[in-house]
């Protein structure tokens, strides 16, 4: 499908959003919603479910706050849906938690699935789940996880040709650890590796993983030693490479990345780095970058840029369309949707990615 046929698609489903020309990379720029329903939101996710697109995220008064819970829309014809509360921290008793990080993700057989966080602090919380049939208008009750397991993190998992589900996953009670865990029956049980690195040497957390043009897996994600982290996997999670540091600044701060089908591996990030004073420091700007091996980076594009505020936790998929969906934190008070157009952007070779 050419460039110009998919800036059409996306502006005819999009009437509300600001499009640009069809030979820049970036299609259309928006919010889900102009006035959200909490003071804040934060640590977005979105899918493609039933030919429609479905965004998450947790909001309420601030992060931390008990009455902080998950909320979802979904982009039909006439723009994004109002935003709904689909899940809280409510507990038999009657004491409340927050809710953090939730991640859609729409395996190939079966219902979109919703995992999220509940409890305290993410050193305290514990994992659940939600599903929904119809593409995220109705959610089944949610069910915790059992014991020891988060399941994905911040980011989306990578499913197997067998249907397993590979779910990048980390803890911070021990130190920062980051883990696998898979599922093959829709996250009824499951199996837990890790942790994957030593904390004495990288401190890191929230990964990503995609897959690599030859099959693997590849995990990168967020550290404190001011770059990204990099391992793989060439058996779907069972056994990992050693954890190292690639040359991409990171200043202690959620990405994301997906595995494009021409190959390459597009990245968003904050390009800077962080400081021990300031837990926000670097997130005032958020970019897009693109790789043939996880390992080997080109900075492509900027999205944001602005002293002082608050530009982070990105989610990004690619679309059946070909389109690239990127949503994310802004300045703490709404989550922008961006499209991008990936066949203008970058000029790494392509190489065909193997299934």
């Amino acid at each position: 499908m050419s460039a110009i046929v998919l800036w059409f698609v996306a502006v005819s489903f999009l009437p509300r959003s600001r499009a640009v020309p069809s030979g820049d990379a970036v299609v259309l720029r928006e919010f889900i919603c102009d006035s959200m329903p909490t003071p804040q939101c934060h640590a977005s996710t979105i899918a493609e479910s039933h030919g429609r697109l479905v965004a998450a995220w947790f909001g309420g008064e601030y992060e931390h706050h008990p009455g902080v819970g998950i909320w979802v829309s979904q982009r039909t014809e006439g723009g994004w849906t109002k935003p709904v509360e689909v899940a809280n921290g409510v507990q038999s008793d009657g004491t409340r938690f927050p809710c953090w990080n939730p991640v859609l993700f729409q395996p190939r057989q079966g219902p979109l699935m919703l995992f999220y966080k509940a409890g305290a602090s993410p050193s305290a919380w514990w994992g659940m789940l939600m599903t929904s049939d119809d593409g995220g208008e109705h959610w089944s009750s949610p069910r915790r996880l059992p014991g020891g397991v988060i399941g994905p993190v911040k980011n989306k998992p990578v499913e197997c040709g067998d249907g397993l589900l590979v779910c990048p996953s980390s803890t911070e009670d021990h130190g920062w650890e980051v883990w696998c865990e898979t599922t093959g029956d829709g996250g009824v049980t499951w199996k837990v590796t890790g942790p994957l690195n030593d904390t004495a040497a990288i401190q890191a957390i929230q990964p990503t993983f995609v897959r690599g043009k030859d099959g693997e897996i590849i995990a990168l994600g967020r550290t404190k030693q001011q770059k990204m982290f990099f391992m793989r996997s060439s058996d779907c999670g069972s056994s990992w490479s050693p954890m190292r540091l690639v040359d991409v600044p990171n200043p202690n701060s959620g990405i994301d990345a997906a595995g494009l089908c021409d190959g390459r591996i597009l990245l968003v990030y904050n390009h800077a780095t962080g400081s021990a004073e300031h837990w926000d420091a670097g997130r005032d700007v958020i970019d897009v970058a693109m790789s043939s091996d996880g390992i080997h980076w080109s900075k492509e594009l900027e999205l944001e840029r602005e002293a002082g505020k608050e530009f982070s936790y990105p989610a990004v998929i690619q679309t059946s369309d070909g389109l690239v969906h990127i949503t994310y934190t802004w300045k703490r008070t709404k989550i922008r949707h961006v499209i991008l157009n990936p066949s203008s952007i970058g000029s790494i070779p392509l190489v065909k990615r193997k299934t």
